[in-house]
């Protein structure tokens, strides 16, 4: 029983989503009632996270674990996944993809990052990214009517299949020289020099690497985002990343701590092409979902940079970033989704010409939400980036602080660019007055906490450093 009783989030999220499965198959029109059920389920398991002791425990023969870092990133994913259920509701009726299968899917991904977070093993992790990628690639791909969402989810399908045979592959490796697929048992039975060893974690890396669309594995970011439905782009930006940083995280300091020295170096390219790939390849881009897929690679740069310290101050300034950087994201689509005239919504960067003009407290919140990713100080992204860089200085790597500082001068060409337009280009035809109550109270809410989260950053801080506590 006391097993169970840690096992309850993951259990109510199953149950539920069977239960969703039986009432859409014998109800019509039922996206409604399933999107409110699966909502208060995800609610259930925020309460149960805070009810329940916090006490680490390890169950079925040492591969899952319940403990304050996964209980951390899973809250972040219900926290999005909630998000993203509520503020896209009118989106998604507008655009006929409210079939019932939609939020069930969305719930079935979500098990599967649950998975993937506190999985201590190759195999379970395994599952739980193909559960969280199989229920991704039809999401992306919703839209019927859409040309471009069909062509989403088939780039999506190819590259994701492609990426995961990789890392099955790597996985393969790692068993083959270790004789183990389990983490801790894996840490055990390695070494340095074991050649065979380095080639698997490679493949095991590149495989995760593109879940978070890190470069130079971010090649099915940007037409994924552009394609799929906005309601669905928003969902991508944010739970997704999480769950994938998370399985990093363990796979490294937990797997793979033996080797530091060589993912370190690995991991260091990888962070200095996303930041700069993210900050130069948006400066041309027309599309706003496009041009968040490309910030979104040069934010997963960042919040790399913290795990190359490969120390716990930097681990959990990685932690303080993805949390802002769900906060921002959550708050940039909510923008999004106000943006609508005759019941089309837009997503060129044009179409916000003159928006102050018409639009004050839309364009005020957007102008916040964008000094804030572009780390503007007092904004919650200034201190996002000043955690990460700090982690960096202290542990010597003064070249990657330097070089993520210019890439975040370069990014923030890009964001000051859609604000120049917003208040001094001449004003187009106004938007569309929004009367969704939850779009409204999501945009307000998060643009309230990046402005003042400088009054109080202490939780979050104390909270993941709690959280890194099991990595020492």
């Amino acid at each position: 029983m006391i097993v169970l009783e840690y096992l309850y989030p993951e259990l109510i999220l199953i149950i539920g989503f069977l239960t969703c499965i039986l009432i859409g198959v014998f109800q019509k029109n039922s996206f409604d009632l399933i999107s409110k059920i699966i909502i208060l389920i995800f609610f259930s398991c925020l309460l149960i996270f805070y009810i329940n002791p916090k006490q680490e425990i390890v169950v079925l023969n040492n591969t899952y674990s319940i403990d304050h870092f996964s209980v951390f990133l899973k809250s972040l994913i219900l926290i999005s996944s909630i998000f993203v259920l509520i503020f896209t509701k009118e989106y998604i009726q507008r655009c006929q993809i409210n079939f019932f299968e939609y939020p069930i899917l969305l719930l079935s991904s979500v098990i599967g990052m649950f998975v993937m977070i506190s999985s201590n093993d190759l195999i379970g992790l395994y599952l739980g990214i193909e559960l969280q990628s199989l229920s991704l690639y039809v999401l992306a791909s919703s839209d019927k009517n859409s040309i471009k969402s069909t062509e989403a989810g088939v780039k999506y399908f190819i590259l994701g299949a492609l990426s995961s045979g990789l890392f099955l592959y790597g996985c393969s490796l790692i068993y083959g020289f270790s004789g183990h697929t389990n983490y801790f048992l894996i840490n055990e039975n390695i070494n340095n020099g074991n050649l065979g060893v380095l080639f698997g974690f490679v493949f095991i890396l590149i495989g995760l690497a593109f879940k978070i669309s890190s470069a130079p594995f971010h090649m099915w970011a940007p037409d994924v985002y552009e394609g799929s439905p906005t309601s669905v782009t928003a969902f991508f930006s944010l739970a997704p990343k999480v769950a994938g940083l998370g399985a990093l995280i363990k796979i490294l300091f937990i797997a793979f701590g033996n080797i530091i020295n060589e993912w370190k170096l690995i991991l260091t390219i990888i962070s200095i092409l996303s930041m700069f790939i993210g900050a130069l390849a948006a400066i041309g881009q027309t599309n706003i979902k496009r041009l968040m897929a490309y910030s979104s690679i040069g934010h997963i740069g960042y919040a790399l940079i913290g795990l190359v310290t490969g120390v716990s101050s930097g681990l959990s300034a990685t932690l303080i970033y993805i949390s802002i950087y769900v906060v921002m994201n959550i708050a940039v689509f909510s923008c999004v989704f106000f943006f609508k005239r005759g019941n089309v919504y837009f997503e060129n960067i044009s179409d916000l010409s003159g928006l102050s003009k018409n639009h004050p407290i839309l364009a005020l919140c957007f102008t916040l939400i964008l000094f804030s990713l572009a780390g503007i100080p007092p904004l919650a992204g200034f201190f996002a980036k000043f955690y990460i860089f700090k982690s960096a200085i202290e542990t010597n790597l003064y070249l990657l602080a330097i070089l993520g500082l210019v890439s975040s001068v370069i990014a923030a060409f890009y964001y000051l660019r859609i604000i120049k337009i917003m208040y001094f280009d001449n004003e187009v035809d106004k938007f569309d007055d929004s009367y969704n109550l939850g779009l409204k109270i999501s945009l307000l809410l998060s643009t309230f906490i990046i402005s003042f989260y400088f009054i109080k950053p202490d939780f979050i801080i104390n909270f993941s450093n709690l959280v890194v506590k099991i990595f020492n």
